[in-house]
């Protein structure tokens, strides 16, 4: 129970988190990739922990490899295929905030607004007069609470959530309901909060006029062809997919998340992809085409957070130092929603590259955790 609480929160309080300035991920490819032998041993080692599915590509000067091991189906024994489809949690805060910096690119809002300027009335100033900021959405110095650590006190929340329809402005008034973590940019202060990307989700709809699946879809899976990657608006996952697993204490089956309420994680966790589209959606960012230098230098200005000294946090980026002890940290993120984990990152000097997709998360061992990271590790570290 206690492996359930602490995975139940990580998934619901994160919905999937996790990440200086400078040409990470630009690089050119190194002369030579890691051992493909190894990253195949590594994949299996995951499933061999008790996780059904795991599905990779990894991008490095061996050029590209992509795989699958155990099974995307319980139910008929279909194999993992490196091209399926999964809910990739958190990473969704890397496409909401690249749409975001983009409206900033074009004038439409300002880092330091206020989002009262474009929201009027939805976030309240704290009672020593406190607004806010766009930026403080962003990088989580906002000191708003998590709406999904109100999700936690349902009974069994995650079966609750499953199926349920949420607005965005719901969501926003169960997080308003509780106190304020801090000031908005309170000197040394950070807290990870989905609501941040709520209300980011919500200033989109404003500045496009249109509904954010769409201008996710316009702005980013169009112009770089992300032909596996959508913001759905049903609970079913469409397509060859892996199909996500959780098993709690006392259940005799594990259930299948696949099919998902949509509303659950609107904003900062609810998109579908694949590892091929995630590493391209990675590489365009660095590499230029989505936003202007000064703001991808902005996305990489990192703070400290509350989850130790390895992670740090931009905007809509974090960076790890965890996975390759000794080297500079690695730059993308990680999402984790029910029966599924996913973690997408690039060396600091762009030269390795991978995405990682579990069908599991809350119930999986931390001996699978350890698997995981050996994958993580055998991708992106030189030594």
């Amino acid at each position: 129970m206690r492996r359930r609480t602490a995975a139940v929160s990580v998934v619901l309080a994160a919905a999937a988190l996790a990440p200086a300035a400078g040409p990470a991920f630009a690089a050119a490819p190194a002369a030579h990739g890691a051992d493909r032998a190894a990253l195949q041993r590594a994949l299996d080692g995951v499933i061999a922990e008790g996780v059904p599915g795991a599905v990779v590509e990894v991008r490095d000067g061996g050029g590209v490899w992509r795989s699958g091991s155990g099974v995307a189906d319980l139910a008929d024994g279909r194999k993992a295929q490196p091209g399926d489809r999964f809910r990739a949690g958190s990473v969704t805060k890397s496409f909401v905030a690249t749409v975001v910096l983009q409206l900033v690119a074009e004038g439409r809002a300002g880092l330091d607004d206020p989002i009262g300027r474009h929201l009027p009335g939805l976030v309240p100033d704290t009672a020593k007069g406190a607004p806010v900021t766009v930026r403080q959405l962003l990088d989580h110095t906002s000191g708003l609470a998590n709406y999904t650590d109100v999700l936690l006190r349902e009974k069994d929340p995650v079966h609750t959530v499953q199926h349920s329809r949420l607005t965005p402005r719901e969501l926003v008034d169960m997080a308003l309901k509780e106190p304020r973590t801090f000031e908005p940019g309170e000197a040394g202060k950070w807290a990870y909060s989905n609501t941040n990307y709520v209300v980011l989700g919500m200033l989109v709809e404003k500045l496009t006029g249109t509904t954010l699946d769409k201008a996710i879809t316009r702005r980013i899976v169009r112009p770089l062809h992300l032909t596996g990657t959508s913001v759905p608006t049903s609970e079913r996952l469409s397509g060859p997919h892996l199909h996500g697993y959780e098993q709690f204490p006392g259940e005799s089956a594990p259930t299948d998340f696949a099919d998902f309420s949509p509303t659950v994680f609107w904003g900062p966790g609810n998109i579908v992809s694949t590892t091929a589209d995630l590493n391209r959606f990675y590489r365009a960012l660095a590499g230029g085409k989505l936003l202007p230098s000064h703001l991808w230098r902005e996305m990489n200005t990192l703070h400290d957070t509350d989850r130790g000294e390895s992670r740090k946090y931009g905007l809509g980026l974090e960076s790890n130092s965890g996975f390759c002890p000794g080297e500079k940290p690695v730059r993308g993120h990680t999402g984790s929603v029910p029966g599924y984990n996913t973690f997408s990152f690039t060396s600091a000097d762009g030269e390795r590259q991978i995405t990682l997709a579990l069908s599991k998360d809350m119930t999986k061992t931390p001996q699978a955790d350890t698997a995981a990271l050996k994958v993580l590790s055998t991708a992106l570290c030189t030594k």
